[in-house]
């Protein structure tokens, strides 16, 4: 099945680009509400799901034996800029469980700010693990080595310990199997496996609203959704989408972006999971896609629309900061959701 165009990038008055994509929508019962595209296509979801990689950290009792703070769950599941109160966090963590930055093993990152890297470059220094985008899941997956009594080196292997309680809480929750076969290794070193939309859709829906699941993994998730709300700028940072959104939504969603064009979120009000990816794995079109879907199905207050169209229809910008187009939803995108998602 060919993916349709679903955003537009403009220039002047014409079309200059354009972005094909995929969307899944599921509710809570794990019925398929909304499928856009080739939904049953096995997609790796990179960054997309680091807050159901981090409910082992929280079932197993290791957040709460490490004194982990929300900000720190909140790291746990974060793509973050690698700002400076990035890396702290994810160095306290580390202490927690009495470890140092040695022992990551996601390699190292240059902040993505220009100004976070300038402040290394001046002070003669140089990136290390804790200002890779990644560094807080990896210290939650070392702290919950540590806690679990196993060894923390090699964490990151797809046999270790670590990511087979990762694997398997994936396994639960897609209802995928996850074998070597569908395997491929992350940006940070550790395993991806790839699934249908569907099934990460189906996922976000359990994750937000915590039905069919059961009351520790309930509770867990409920937790990690609530730290990520709670303290938005640790799960990405200054000027990005997913903070600007659960920022402006005060609870309402959990929206999390991942490498290559994906997305998932979770919307707690509808018992809906969303799981999309866009086709070429531009960021800006799934940003676009994922903004247009919030701004579908929810009834939205006069802030919340304002965020929204900013997000649904971003400025293309010359050098000088003049408008030259814009990136924005086709309409038969708006169409396909309205026709899915009746209001």
């Amino acid at each position: 099945m060919d993916n349709p165009a679903l955003v537009d990038v403009t220039r002047g008055k014409l079309t200059e680009s354009l972005h094909r994509g995929s969307v899944a929508i599921v509710d809570a019962a794990g019925k398929l509400v909304c499928g856009i595209g080739d939904v049953d296509a096995r997609v790796f979801p990179r960054s997309a799901i680091k807050a159901l990689q981090a409910l082992p950290l929280v079932e197993s009792g290791a957040a709460d034996a490490l004194d982990l703070t929300d900000a720190e769950l909140s790291l746990a599941c974060a793509s973050h800029n690698g700002e400076e109160v990035h890396a702290n966090s994810a160095r306290v963590m580390l202490m927690k469980a009495g470890l140092s930055d040695d022992a990551l093993e996601c390699g190292p990152q240059w902040p993505q700010r220009m100004e976070d890297a300038a402040k290394l470059i001046l002070a003669d220094e140089t990136p290390c693990g804790l200002h890779n985008n990644c560094s807080g899941k990896h210290a939650g997956f070392l702290g919950l080595a540590k806690v679990m009594g196993v060894e923390t080196k090699g964490y990151v292997e797809p046999d270790h310990p670590v990511q087979r309680e990762v694997r398997l809480v994936m396994e639960q929750l897609t209802g995928d199997t996850l074998s070597e076969d569908v395997c491929g290794t992350d940006g940070c070193s550790i395993p991806t496996y790839a699934s249908p939309l569907r099934s990460f859709a189906r996922a976000f829906a359990a994750f937000g609203a915590g039905e069919g699941l059961d009351p520790l993994r309930a509770e867990a998730a409920e937790r990690i959704y609530d730290a990520c709300i709670n303290e938005p700028y640790m799960v990405a940072g200054a000027g990005r989408f997913c903070t600007r959104v659960m920022e402006g939504f005060r609870g309402r969603v959990f929206v999390k972006t991942g490498a290559e064009g994906v997305f998932c979120a979770s919307i707690p009000e509808l018992g809906f999971g969303v799981a999309l990816k866009c086709e070429d794995g531009a960021t800006r079109a799934s940003e676009v896609m994922m903004a247009t879907i919030l701004e579908v199905m929810l009834e939205l207050n006069e802030d919340e629309a304002a965020l929204l169209d900013s997000l649904v229809n971003p400025s293309i910008l010359t050098r000088r900061g003049a408008e030259a187009g814009h990136i924005r939803p086709r309409e038969e995108f708006l169409s396909l959701l309205k026709s899915a998602l009746p209001r």
